[in-house]
């Protein structure tokens, strides 16, 4: 077993079997839709999740976990005989769970360290920094290594999402300083960007062509990846996105999942996002050798 164990929160939607292959434990938010609270929707698949989506008038709704959901993930892991722990959360400006992270941290200073990160991320985007995160433990790190390997990938990760409507977006008011645009946007399928770990407009154009058009070029123009993923909720359109994506990446190297309904309660059904990790650069004195 490794040494230094990482957590996550269950916005990085990684499935579950990605997970238990890097031994990643997931704190999960809650969920309610509708008449549905979290003891049922946190049964469900994310395909599960928007098939019912489509058949309740309300929009779904999450809060952050509690300190304690983190105190006993924490714990448990502590139990295993982890020696050290490295917490990879939703970033801080999108959610209270990077604080509740941190308190449940704190409630077990005394028996086991643990580092939380703030991913400045969701979704795979955040993935991607939780999975570096494990490399780097599965590699032998400490905690401090584990830390700096997943602020590192996280310098390299990139997330665009191409959104189907406004409607949850503008009712859940999470985007950021380009809010007060809102009004004056009715006719146009936005691409956003998380920057800075807030939800921003990237763009705004006016079909769903030219928007899905639009990530895949923001995906071309960041030279060479590591990886590439898309996640989408529900789109009808999600394979002919893929193939626009495969004229430029090779169609094995682009891993698509679901968005899961933490984030997809506030983007909405037919979001399309993009999770992109550039490739480091090499150093000044390697390209001299």
């Amino acid at each position: 077993m490794t040494r230094v164990r990482v957590v996550t929160d269950g916005s990085a939607d990684l499935e579950k079997e990605l997970a238990a292959e890097h031994a990643l434990s997931v704190v999960p938010l809650d969920v309610r839709l509708g008449e549905f609270g979290p003891d049922v929707t946190s049964t469900w698949s994310a395909e599960e999740f928007w098939q019912m989506s489509a058949k309740v008038a309300e929009l779904p709704e999450t809060s952050a976990p509690s300190p304690g959901a983190f105190l006993e993930a924490f714990s448990n892991l502590a139990d295993e005989g982890a020696e050290g722990i490295v917490c990879v959360a939703l970033s801080s400006k999108l959610s209270a769970t990077y604080q509740a992270a941190v308190l449940g941290a704190e409630s077990i200073a005394d028996r086991i360290e643990v580092r939380v990160v703030d991913s400045l991320f969701a979704t795979m985007a955040q993935g991607l920094v939780a999975l570096a995160a494990a490399e780097a433990a599965e590699a032998g790190g400490d905690v401090e290594a584990v830390a700096a390997a997943a602020a590192s990938v996280r310098q390299r990760v990139r997330l665009y999402g191409a959104l189907a409507s406004l409607d949850n977006l503008r009712k859940g008011g999470r985007l950021g300083s380009a809010q007060a645009l809102l009004g004056g946007l009715l006719d146009i399928k936005p691409v956003l960007e998380i920057r800075d770990g807030a939800l921003e407009l990237e763009s705004r154009p006016r079909t769903r062509q030219r928007s899905l058009d639009h990530i895949a070029s923001k995906a071309r123009a960041a030279g060479e990846l590591e990886r590439l993923v898309v996640v989408h909720a529900a789109a009808t359109d999600i394979d002919s996105f893929v193939d626009l994506l495969a004229a430029s990446f090779p169609r094995e190297c682009i891993s698509v999942g679901w968005l899961g309904p933490v984030i997809g309660a506030h983007v909405g059904q037919g979001t399309i996002a993009v999770a992109e990790q550039r490739a480091p650069r090499p150093s000044p004195q390697a390209a001299d050798l």
